[in-house]
């Protein structure tokens, strides 16, 4: 499959500068270069705790708001260069659905007319845009009866589902899903993500599917990637990375992921990282993950060159270095390092981190 997106060194930082009273104000940098690739027709997840910067990088690949750095290019197109006329064209090619199904739809408008608006809003008629609103809501599993009726007369289940058919209405090639399920019941979520999944083998869309839970992204991804603190930490196809995670932050999360199996689940060892996510505005020296990493520690038990730091004594290299993005073997220029599910490069398995679980 082809290369539909390609994202290189992508960055956004919010604030700096100095207040009223001319204190420094740190800056947030809560995308500090990203790189990836997404094919045709595929789905990469990416998840990480609240605050890691997903949601801000799903907006920056569709430049909802403008980066600091890094370059876009979608279907071959630059999209951080390119001119307010140029982004015209390309919007009815890349689409998001909001987390929100309540927050996300005009309370004023009926359905047939929250998903006719990008129709109309690129020169289809209303009497077409009705129609194929009607179309659409028969798409999503809802009936056209519904068509006259408001957000507040639905379930938030057929909200998102009216989100869905507004993101599909000019026949996209790329949605960015920004949490699409998180806000609905488990029954529900099922339903949407089947539905998700019809709509892309019948039309061929990718997906950039964002959330926090794993079992989710596991679901209806090709290949995912881990966030943590505004950076990549690892990101591999998605049966390598559940079945083999490399990164400590990864391999906690999946250890909290619930089994299905009571027994199971009751004898699971768990690896909890320590504390909370840190700040994008105050970021540790060295690997970002290291006051809370629980393999930092048992590595620095075994011996070898240590320094006292996040309470705890911890290898030196943790502390100092950044880890670059790179294979098991590593490798060169990492911060350009990318993954795809497409061509030769399928089973790249790549990790932010001085010691990578190797089991």
């Amino acid at each position: 499959m082809s290369t539909l997106l390609e994202v290189a060194d992508l960055q956004r930082s919010f604030g700096g500068g100095r207040t009223l009273f001319g204190r420094p104000r740190p800056a947030v940098r809560a995308v500090d270069g990203i790189s990836f690739t997404l094919a045709r027709g595929e789905t990469l997840g990416l998840v990480g705790e609240t605050g890691s910067g997903k949601s801000t990088l799903g907006r920056l690949v569709l430049r909802l708001i403008e980066p600091s750095g890094g370059q876009v290019r979608f279907e071959d197109k630059d999209v951080i260069g390119a001119s307010p006329a140029a982004l015209r064209a390309m919007r009815p090619r890349m689409q998001m659905v909001f987390q929100d199904p309540y927050g996300s739809l005009d309370p004023r408008m009926t359905a047939s007319d929250i998903i006719g608006e990008p129709m109309t809003a690129h020169g289809i008629g209303r009497a077409e845009s009705a129609r194929r609103a009607d179309a659409l809501l028969e798409q999503v599993g809802l009936s056209r009866a519904m068509a006259a009726r408001y957000p507040h007369e639905f379930s938030g289940g057929q909200r998102q589902r009216i989100g869905i058919a507004r993101a599909i209405a000019l026949d996209p090639s790329l949605v960015v899903l920004d949490e699409p399920v998180s806000a609905l019941d488990v029954s529900v979520q099922a339903q949407i993500l089947n539905l998700l999944a019809d709509i892309q083998a019948r039309s061929g869309v990718a997906f950039l599917f964002i959330a926090h839970d794993l079992g989710v992204v596991r679901h209806v991804s090709d290949n995912v990637a881990v966030m943590y603190l505004g950076r990549i930490v690892e990101i591999a196809p998605r049966d390598m990375l559940y079945g083999a995670p490399r990164h400590p932050y990864t391999v906690s999360l999946l250890s909290a992921v619930p089994r299905p199996d009571p027994a199971k689940e009751r004898g699971k060892a768990r690896i909890r990282p320590i504390g909370e996510i840190g700040s994008a505005a105050a970021l540790p020296s060295g690997c970002r993950f290291h006051p809370r990493c629980p393999r930092a520690r048992l590595v620095a038990e075994r011996g070898g060159d240590t320094v006292q730091a996040a309470g705890a004594r911890l290898p030196s290299i943790c502390v100092r270095q950044d880890p670059m993005l790179a294979p098991p073997e590593g490798g060169a220029d990492a911060a350009r390092s990318t993954v795809s599910a497409s061509g030769s490069r399928a089973t790249v398995h790549l990790a932010a981190c001085h010691f990578p679980h190797d089991d």
